[in-house]
């Protein structure tokens, strides 16, 4: 009923011959790699500015972009 450690090692043994220990480790590698981008990323973002907004005056009529006029029209 379920998965045995037998059936284990066997999936393990055709994982090592189809991608070989190298591709293996290259490829945690390049995981641990993008982790730490990502952190680095946000970590970035963090210290930046807060968003500068833009004022207009009330009397002014305020105009909307295609993609609002789209999202309205569905």
């Amino acid at each position: 009923m379920g998965i045995s450690i037998w059936q284990i090692l066997i999936i393990a043994v055709v994982v090592v011959l189809l991608f070989g220990r190298g591709k293996i480790s290259e490829l945690m590698g390049d995981v641990a790699k993008g982790i730490k981008s990502f952190k680095k990323g946000m970590a970035e973002d963090d210290t930046e500015e807060p968003p500068k907004t833009i004022d207009h005056e009330s009397g002014e009529p305020v105009k909307s972009t295609k993609a609002e006029d789209q999202t309205k029209a569905s």
